[in-house]
C-alpha cells in the first residue's frame, strides 16, 4: 500500500509541478507581438508573469475572468474536479468525487486486510492494488477531461497540445494532426523503457549475487564477488542512462506537440524568387564592398534581392 501511495503522491507532484513551471515556457501568446508592451488590458506587465496565483486561480473558478489552461490545470492537479466547475460542467462532479472516493477508500480496505492478514492474503493484496489504480485512472481522465473541455479561441492551442501530450505522449501530435510523429516517438520511449527495466533487473540480480557472495560464508556459486561487484556497477550506470534517455524523449515529445502547435499557421510561400539587377554603388552605401579607395568615388555593382 505504501508503495501505490508514493507513486499516487509522485505522480501528482509531478503533473503539478509541470503545470506550474510550464506555464512561463508554454505561453499562448509567445508568438503574438505583445512583448513590448508594459501592460496588458487587465494592467499586468508582461514582465513579471507570475507561475501560479491563488486569487486568479479561485477568480476563475467563480467566473470572474478567464484561466489559462496551464493555470487550469495546476489547479485541478491539486483539487481534481475543479477543471470540471471552471469548465461549468458540474455534473460530472459526482463520477470525479464518488469514483476516486469509493475506489480509493475500497482499495485501502482491501490491502489494509492483506496486512491484517499478515501478508498472506494475496488475493486482498491484487484486489486493493487494482482498485487503487482504478481510482488513479478517474484521477487521470478527470485531469485529460478537464484539459479537452476547455473553451479556446485558438485551435490548435498550444497549452493544450502540450498538456494532452504530458498526460498520454503522442496524443498531443495526433491532437496538432501530425500522426506520422507517434510512432517515433512511442518507439523511442518504448524502446528506453524496455532498456531501463531490463538494465535494472540485471542490476537487482548481480546486486543480490554480490550480497550474498559477501555475507553468506556458504556460497558457491560460479560469479565471485568482485565480478557481481562489476556487473552491478555497469548495470546501474545503463539503467540511469535509461532513466534520462526515457525523461528526455518524454518531455521532447511534450516540446514538440507545443511547439508544432504554436506554428501550426506559420506558413512558408512557394513563390521563391531571386532579381538580380545593376546598381551604383556610394562609398557610403551598406552595400559597398570596398571597392572605393576614395571618398565621392561611386562604382557600378549588381545588387541581388531574394524573396520568399
Amino acid at each position: 500500500m505504501h508503495k501505490i501511495l508514493k507513486y499516487i503522491v509522485v505522480s501528482v507532484l509531478f503533473f503539478a509541478g509541470f503545470a506550474v513551471t510550464s506555464k512561463a515556457q508554454f505561453k499562448e501568446d509567445a508568438f503574438s507581438q505583445t512583448y513590448n508592451d508594459q501592460a496588458d488590458t487587465t494592467g499586468r506587465s508582461d514582465t513579471t508573469d507570475k507561475l501560479f496565483s491563488f486569487k486568479e486561480f479561485f477568480g476563475g473558478l467563480s467566473h470572474k475572468h478567464d484561466l489559462k489552461i496551464g493555470t487550469m490545470f495546476a489547479g485541478s492537479v491539486i483539487m481534481p474536479g475543479t477543471a470540471q466547475i471552471y469548465n461549468k460542467q458540474y455534473w460530472k462532479l459526482p463520477i470525479v468525487y464518488g469514483g476516486i472516493g469509493a475506489l480509493a477508500g475500497t482499495g485501502g480496505y482491501y490491502l489494509h486486510q492483506y496486512k491484517k492478514s499478515g501478508n498472506m492474503d494475496l488475493q486482498a493484496k491484487n484486489t486493493g492494488t487494482w482498485l487503487m489504480v482504478g481510482a488513479g485512472m478517474v484521477y487521470w481522465g478527470s485531469l485529460m477531461d478537464g484539459v479537452a473541455s476547455y473553451k479556446s479561441a485558438r485551435e490548435p492551442n498550444p497549452g493544450r497540445a502540450a498538456l494532452y501530450s504530458a498526460l498520454l505522449p503522442g496524443l498531443g501530435q495526433i491532437y496538432n494532426g501530425e500522426y506520422f510523429k507517434v510512432p517515433i516517438y512511442w518507439g523511442c520511449l518504448l524502446g528506453a523503457t524496455h532498456f531501463l527495466m531490463n538494465n535494472n533487473t540485471n542490476y537487482k540480480r548481480f546486486k543480490r549475487i554480490h550480497n550474498e557472495a559477501t555475507t553468506d560464508p556458504n556460497y558457491s556459486q560460479s560469479i565471485s564477488a568482485e565480478t557481481a561487484k562489476w556487473y552491478r556497477d555497469e548495470y546501474r550506470r545503463y539503467r540511469d542512462y535509461s532513466i534520462v534517455a526515457t525523461a528526455l524523449f518524454y518531455f521532447l515529445q511534450v516540446i514538440d506537440a507545443n511547439v508544432f502547435a504554436y506554428m501550426h499557421d506559420f506558413e512558408v510561400t512557394d513563390d521563391i524568387t531571386m532579381n538580380i539587377e545593376p546598381s551604383v554603388i556610394a562609398p557610403d552605401n551598406v552595400y559597398a564592398m570596398h571597392t572605393s579607395t576614395h571618398l565621392g568615388q561611386n562604382a557600378v555593382g549588381l545588387r541581388l534581392g531574394i524573396r520568399f
